[in-house]
């Protein structure tokens, strides 16, 4: 593994201020809140059964389906996922992103600004790996593979199928670069609007429509006596296998 991870300076360190101790609750406050907390409280949640049996010989079928069943169930947000990265220093990073599509030719689409630092690190490893979690029924997917930007053309076209927002956010650009001030942003951002409002084609040179073609998928369904039932989908030369894992 090459570099190194860069050190806080020390007077950065030491420069917390009152404020910073007046929002922490403490860590004895913290662990008891931790401890308090339960995982599927069945008050909110229900845990359906998962049949290996009854399971499709191919993993995105049952991906579409599971999304499909926690938005029924009313899981906020189901296609906001982890996106897990690392570049060329081997480092990991792991967050949030939207989900575009799910295809078995094109694989899982997401997209960002290909100067952010994941896009960055894509173009420097283009693997990465893919979480989905949805409490509400104890579900969560797992899926890793090669990455591959789409043509620019693509990326437009699903651009601009989003709403205005998604636009602006993408004409406002420089993410992951140093900002001097909120009001930097705020001024940035306006124009960004006034010009999404504007020009509701134009062009975002940056945007990126990234593909994952997975290689490996795993399901994973919750039980309440912690028997829980893992899936993993492998692909092979003639489609794909799947077998049973222990919890």
């Amino acid at each position: 593994m090459t570099g190194s991870r860069p050190r806080v300076p020390h007077n950065r360190a030491m420069s917390a201020s009152a404020h910073d101790d007046a929002v922490d609750p403490g860590p004895e406050a913290f662990r008891a809140l931790l401890h308090e907390q339960r995982v599927w409280d069945p008050r909110r949640t229900t845990l359906p059964a998962l049949d290996p049996a009854l399971i499709p010989g191919r993993p995105v079928p049952l991906l579409r389906r599971w999304f499909a069943e926690a938005a029924d169930a009313g899981a906020a947000e189901p296609h906001a996922v982890s996106l897990a990265t690392a570049g060329a220093d081997g480092f990991p990073d792991v967050r949030i992103v939207v989900l575009h599509d799910a295809d078995e030719d094109t694989g899982f689409s997401f997209a960002t600004h290909a100067g952010s630092h994941k896009g960055r690190q894509l173009a420097e490893r283009p693997y990465a790996a893919l979480c989905f979690y949805w409490p509400v029924l104890g579900r969560q997917i797992r899926v890793r593979g090669a990455v591959a930007p789409a043509p620019h053309h693509a990326a437009l076209a699903d651009l601009h199928a989003h709403s205005p927002g998604a636009l602006a956010a993408a004409l406002t650009a420089h993410q992951s670069e140093a900002l001097d001030s909120l009001a930097t942003l705020r001024t940035a951002a306006d124009a960004a609007w006034a010009r999404a409002q504007r020009e509701p084609d134009a062009d975002a040179p940056d945007w990126t429509l990234y593909h994952l073609d997975p290689e490996e998928m795993e399901f994973f369904q919750g039980d309440q006596a912690r028997r829980h039932v893992r899936v993993r989908y492998e692909r092979v030369a003639d489609g794909w296998r799947h077998e049973l894992l222990w919890p």
